[in-house]
């Protein structure tokens, strides 16, 4: 019984019909009845009417069962020519080139495309038939076979016949060239045949070698096997057998089944992978299997998924203050819908994570213009004038896009792990994720951006280093001729010219996979279709992102930081008073503190809101003192423990603080004659103030005075927002002398406090207690003592 429906259905019983997604095997049809039963693999019978199974549109035939398809095409995919090999393609095209020839006459089936000697006699279609034809090309066929039998078996023409003609051409008709091939070269991959203790002989052995023991080859996993078969499966007067299976072994002494070496080695592979990874990352990537999730973030907006990462900048560079080749780290930020790098940071030092903060707040404030970039970097997004972004942000705008980050995916560094990010991620609102153990695919877009910045740009400047040692030039350091400030600038130039502009590859759009885009047209796009929030955030964000520190305000100290004292004005309010915050830092003031400079700590004031800056009270009143850091005071607290001293102000660490910074008083010691590790320590320091100075923001600060008696003398204070300037070398010694020469004066002064009389000169003396001095050359006798002139009045 078949009933026409697309194609023939075959109802006989055993024959399949998938029906929802599952299967179902024809157990009785009666067609005379229209009544069908079906029986599924669990055994559940099912009665119904051909007239549903025909109007079911979830109902077909299965291709196992279908008689009408090919042997290769049952129970799988249909066959197509990518299947077969080079050699097997070209056997088909050769048998297409016969039955063309019997059909029409011509190799190609054209007339137009004919050979020399075509259309030959026996095929000619003017005067012989079509079976003609074919009885003279089996016989052609076959004649060709017994002269050449070696070349017609491997054209796979030496069994040719008229019937083998006719069902090729049948074939061919129905199913194009692939019809012609044979379906022996398809057969179906049935495998190896496993018996149960050998499955679970590899399954222990896998699960032994993958887990616990260390890296072991296929040679000895091979010896494992055997090994648990003879002792969990072999008896012990029985041995395993290699072969194939013998009718007169015994069956209560049956030996297992183990295939040789090659085709244990063809199954493991097949199951399990090859065992190219190391045993760490294998663990690794299988505990992280256990916590996958299988689902994937489809990233459609900018801003959504931020990449993060820092690297050794490949080019040496010179530092601001000696001038020494030193090594840079740049830290990126990368934008993954739109690849443009958002922020970008160089540091002397591996990145910390008040650096990872001020890089968050980079992507979040519009780059300002500098005084060299003309209007084709201007903001010219659509959308968004450039006088709005201009008055907002309060200066001119540069090119490049700006947005609070939603998620931001870094490595599993330190640096990203601690409490200070955790509470900066809470500040901005954003999720700060690190990528999958082994998977590359969550931060593979800012490591190709590396490499792309290397070959575009620094493998172009003096200094490069290149890939790897062996290919470094003679002196790397010696070429070096940029200076820190010059190479953030050119990178800052570079990208906002080259790479914001620069035509996408392999990155473009799934919605315009051939189009010309770039980071800047992607945006604008982006900004388009989900238009733009123009939020910049205030002044205020730089310190809600500095590390907090929960300390008792002292009734005439101030606040202690680090082994550090700050004090001002601002604290008078608050002396002696507890806090009103409860919790585990009760009773407590939060003070926020930039660790790459820590001459000052900042304080907002719980009424009014506002932000004071707490001044150290060891820093100088005159003048101003070198950039120095927590590992300085560190070293300074040290050598005053060494030197057994106890002092009871900040002030008395100022000499030996300076004294660590700028080297001593001897000559040997000047920072001219310092080495080049004592010299990169101060470039770095220097490099770090003068970071933290243009991140702090100069407006929103409310300056106080630091608390002086009222009779000190007067000197310049030094604003806590200055620029810390570079000196060279030979200026900065004499700056440390003068510091500690006025220090030294200051205390001397503030032991002293009345004036003391100016002792008369030695000749004056003299001539006070000499008996024998004589008057003055110009005395005037008729000057008169006051004391005789009012005698004279009064007579």
């Amino acid at each position: 019984m078949s009933i026409a429906v697309e194609s023939m259905w075959n109802l006989e019983p055993g024959a399949e019909l998938i029906i929802s997604g599952s299967a179902w095997r024809i157990q009785s049809c009666l067609p005379h009845l229209g009544r069908v039963t079906l029986v599924d693999d669990d055994g559940e019978t099912w009665k119904t009417s051909l007239s549903e199974l025909m109007h079911r549109p979830d109902c077909r035939p299965s291709t196992r069962t279908r008689t009408d398809l090919p042997a290769a095409d049952r129970g799988r995919q249909p066959k197509a020519m990518d299947d077969l090999e080079e050699h097997q393609r070209e056997i088909v095209m050769l048998r297409m080139e016969h039955l063309r020839e019997a059909q029409t006459g011509y190799r190609s089936g054209d007339p137009l495309d004919a050979l020399p000697h075509e259309p030959r006699p026996q095929y000619n279609a003017d005067t012989t038939t079509l079976t003609q034809r074919r009885h003279a090309k089996a016989r052609e066929l076959q004649k060709a076979a017994a002269e050449a039998p070696a070349q017609a078996r491997a054209n796979g023409l030496h069994r040719v016949s008229m019937r083998t003609l006719v069902r090729w051409d049948t074939a061919m008709a129905r199913y194009g060239p692939i019809g012609v091939a044979d379906d022996r070269w398809l057969r179906e991959a049935t495998g190896h045949a496993i018996s149960p203790e050998l499955r679970e002989a590899l399954f222990a052995v896998y699960a032994e070698s993958a887990d616990r023991r260390s890296k072991l080859t296929m040679r000895d996993k091979e010896r494992l096997v055997h090994q648990y078969v003879r002792e969990v499966f072999v008896s012990a007067d029985a041995e395993p057998s290699y072969g194939e299976a013998t009718d007169a072994e015994p069956a209560d002494t049956a030996s297992v089944q183990i295939p040789n070496y090659d085709t244990l080695r063809a199954i493991w592979k097949e199951w399990f992978g090859s065992n190219g990874a190391r045993q760490r990352y294998a663990r690794s990537a299988a505990k992280a299997k256990q916590y996958a999730t299988g689902r994937h973030i489809v990233v459609h907006r900018p801003g959504q998924v931020v990449a993060l990462d820092s690297t050794v900048l490949p080019v040496k560079v010179l530092d601001n203050v000696f001038g020494d080749p030193v090594s840079v780290y740049l830290t990126l930020a990368l934008d993954i819908y739109t690849r443009s790098i958002v922020a970008f940071r160089l540091s002397l030092v591996s990145d910390k994570s008040i650096d990872v903060a001020m890089v968050l707040r980079d992507m979040m404030m519009p780059l300002p213009m500098r005084p060299d970039w003309g209007n084709d970097v201007e903001w010219a997004y659509p959308g968004v004038p450039n006088t709005v972004v201009a008055e907002f942000a309060g200066y001119e705008v540069a090119g490049l896009p700006f947005f609070p980050p939603e998620t931001v995916t870094t490595d599993h560094g330190s640096v990203y792990r601690n409490h200070h990010l955790v509470e900066v991620q809470r500040v901005i609102k954003a999720n700060i994720k690190p990528s999958r153990v082994l998977r590359p695919t969550d931060k593979h877009s800012v490591e190709r951006t590396f490499g792309a910045i290397q070959s575009l740009l620094f493998a172009l400047l003096l200094g490069y280093q290149g890939t790897d040692v062996a290919d470094r030039g003679v002196d790397p350091e010696a070429d070096a001729c940029l200076t820190v400030t010059e190479m953030e600038h050119l990178i800052a130039t570079w990208v906002v010219k080259t790479w914001q502009n620069r035509r996408f590859g392999s990155y473009a759009p799934s919605w315009d996979p051939r189009g010309d885009h770039s980071p800047n047209s992607l945006f604008a796009a982006a900004m388009s279709q989900g238009g733009f929030a123009l939020r910049i955030p205030p002044a205020e964000l730089y310190y809600q992102l500095l590390p907090r520190h929960k300390v008792m305000i002292h009734g005439k100290r101030g606040v202690k930081i680090k082994n550090l004292w700050y004090d001002s004005r601002a604290l008078d309010p608050y002396r002696g008073e507890l806090s009103r915050c409860g919790g585990r830092h009760k009773n407590k003031y939060v003070i926020h503190r930039d660790p790459r400079d820590p001459c000052f700590v900042f304080f907002q004031d719980p009424n009014t809101h506002d932000w004071h800056t707490l001044r150290w009270t060891g820093l100088p009143e005159e003048g101003e003192v070198p950039a120095f850091s927590d590992a300085r005071v560190r070293e300074a607290m040290r050598e005053l423990r060494k030197r057994g001293l106890a002092p009871k102000a900040d002030t008395e660490l100022l000499p030996v603080l300076l004294e660590l910074i700028g080297g001593s008083i001897p000559v040997e010691k000047w920072p001219t004659q310092l080495s080049k590790r004592r010299r990169t320590e101060h470039a770095r320091e220097v490099a770090q103030a003068a970071a933290a100075a243009t991140d702090r923001p100069s407006e929103a600060v409310k300056r106080e005075p630091p608390t002086r008696p009222a009779d000190a003398p007067s000197a310049r204070i030094a604003s806590p927002d200055s620029k810390v300037v570079p000196l060279r070398p030979k200026d900065r010694a004499q700056h440390v002398h003068d510091a500690v020469d006025n220090e030294r004066r200051r205390h001397r002064e503030a032991a002293v406090p009345d004036q003391l009389p100016t002792p008369p000169d030695l000749s004056e003396r003299l001539r006070a207690s000499s008996l024998l001095a004589l008057l003055d050359d110009d005395f005037d006798d008729d000057a008169i003592t006051a004391g005789e002139a009012e005698e004279e009045a009064s007579q």
